[in-house]
């Protein structure tokens, strides 16, 4: 071998060598959070700045230029996120380079909130209400393979509100002096201006970025915990009680073959898997403790998804079945009625759910709850910060449109019930039914989902009470549903024995199909 070649051969097997000790891009942040250092996020930065991207596949929420560092740089993600880099940050990331170009390299990543462990609030607190990271996004900012700060001239981030807050805070990531991974939110150097809906953040150096706002529900640790252990204890009495309910229609189904039975239980299975689905996924985020993503918690955000849009809708189904009973009260049949419903009922769903599903935008769901001294948040497996806008139209929305229906249908049943118990009756007979009356009113109101509709009385000055009514009413619904299914199983009894021998009289018939 010539010497030549030797020396060719000798360069060549450096510069593999050299480039196979760089990190990959893909894996960088996940080998920093699970190695043993003492501050992952100093360790992301540096891969950041030496860390190289493998295979043509892009990578999500990944974005890397070239720039010439003479010239004022702009950078935009698919985010919605803009940054612009004055020439002096630009230089000063490669001032210490001896092999130094014109060119610069700018890294910028979108990252989950909630991979920051905030151990302390920002500033004091602003009044009775909670903040918490806009979008759960946090943007990190890398230029060159040196730290910037103290910039004469700012570097301005731009973050989109998709949503009105009244206040925000441009605030970054600063590490606590213990070195032990943890930090808290500073805007220390930032300055916020809003402008036409834009955060603009102007900071004098450059790190892990994202915005404070004010939260729409302002809870307390202390508040935070007694509405967990409601809906724990609620979620597992309604579980108990909706098996229940299902052994029992199991056993006495030939004795409950009417429709209103059949939607009835359709309904509380619905409550069962939602109850079910909602403590497992509490269970599995308190299991991993926050520490990864994961495909089951993505799998539980699903189910958890799924099953509360099968109860709105099988909710929306009873409001339905209501207004056939009220309208058509004799000869009512529909080929296959129930088979119909339930493709309905478990259909739309089931579709929404696998069209939300091959868009990605489940996984694990941030809340920021307020602490007298500092302040943390808390996980569930639901829909991601990505999909907002999905979680408003397929629930908030959904919501609201069945709980206007099933509130229609309410004040004509309640009308409807009125005439017909004030029809050749004493004033003091009606007087004694009163109690009745207001019995099948709060029975039907759960059966058709009305409490849910308290989801939004959780915002403005009375937000702690609403939060505290909806939670009993939602999660004790499966107790509140076995004992409509004990009443109606004990008022058909009596009313077939009452009918036994005789033809049953049109204002009987009408009081059977309320019920």
């Amino acid at each position: 071998m010539k010497t030549s070649d030797f020396l060719i051969f000798i360069c060549i097997s450096a510069t593999i060598n050299i480039n196979g000790i760089k990190p990959d891009c893909r894996t960088a942040l996940e080998d920093c959070l699970q190695s043993n250092v003492e501050s992952w996020t100093r360790c992301y930065e540096d891969k950041l700045a030496t860390c190289i991207i493998k295979g043509r596949q892009k990578i999500p929420n990944f974005h890397r230029h070239w720039v010439n560092s003479s010239i004022q740089a702009e950078e935009h993600t698919r985010s919605g996120h803009s940054v612009h880099i004055p020439v002096n940050a630009l230089q000063r990331s490669m001032s210490n380079d001896s092999y130094s170009t014109d060119f610069v390299m700018i890294t910028m990543v979108v990252l989950n909130s909630s991979l920051f462990k905030c151990c302390q609030q920002l500033g004091p607190d602003r009044g009775s209400r909670s903040v918490e990271v806009m979008n759960q996004t946090v943007l990190a900012v890398k230029v060159g393979h040196h730290a910037v700060s103290d910039l004469d001239q700012p570097v301005r981030i731009l973050f989109k509100n998709n949503n009105v807050a009244d206040r925000g805070t441009c605030v970054f990531w600063k590490e606590s002096e213990e070195n032990n991974g943890s930090g808290k939110w500073s805007s220390e150097g930032c300055e916020t201006s809003l402008n036409h809906g834009t955060f603009v953040c102007r900071c004098n150096h450059l790190s892990f970025f994202a915005v404070l706002v004010n939260s729409k529900v302002s809870v307390d640790r202390v508040n935070a915990a007694n509405l967990s252990y409601i809906s724990y204890v609620g979620s597992a009495l309604s579980v108990a009680f909706t098996a229940a309910t299902l052994v029992m229609y199991m056993c006495f189904r030939k004795r409950h073959s009417e429709h209103s039975t059949g939607i009835h239980v359709q309904l509380t299975g619905a409550l069962l898997f939602l109850h079910i689905s909602y403590l497992l996924s509490e269970w599995w985020v308190w299991y991993k403790a926050g520490s990864s993503e994961g495909r089951v918690c993505l799998a539980f955000g699903m189910i958890l998804h799924w099953a509360l849009l099968s109860t709105f809708t099988w909710s929306a189904i009873e409001g339905f079945h209501l207004h056939v009973l009220l309208v058509r009260i004799f000869n009512i049949y529909v080929r296959k009625y129930l088979l119909k419903l339930s493709l309905v009922g478990w259909g739309i769903p089931t579709a929404t759910v696998v069209a939300c599903g091959f868009a990605g935008i489940y996984g694990r769901h941030s809340l920021y709850i307020k602490g007298s001294d500092n302040g943390s948040s808390t996980d569930i497996c639901w829909i991601s910060s990505l999909g907002m806008v999905v979680s408003y139209v397929t629930v908030s929305g959904y919501l609201g449109l069945v709980f206007l229906f099933n509130t229609a249908m309410l004040g004509v049943v309640m009308v409807k019930l009125w005439r017909q118990r004030g029809k050749g009756a004493l004033y003091q007979e009606r007087r004694s039914r009163m109690w009745k009356d207001w019995a099948t009113v709060l029975g039907l109101s759960c059966v058709l989902g009305i409490p849910w509709g308290l989801a939004f009385c959780t915002y403005g000055p009375l937000s702690l009470i609403g939060l505290y009514l909806f939670s009993i009413f939602n999660s004790f619904q499966g107790v509140f549903m076995f004992l409509w299914f004990l009443a109606l199983s004990r008022k058909g009894s009596a009313q077939q024995r009452s009918w036994s021998g005789k033809e049953p009289s049109s204002q009987k018939i009408m009081e059977t199909s309320l019920n």
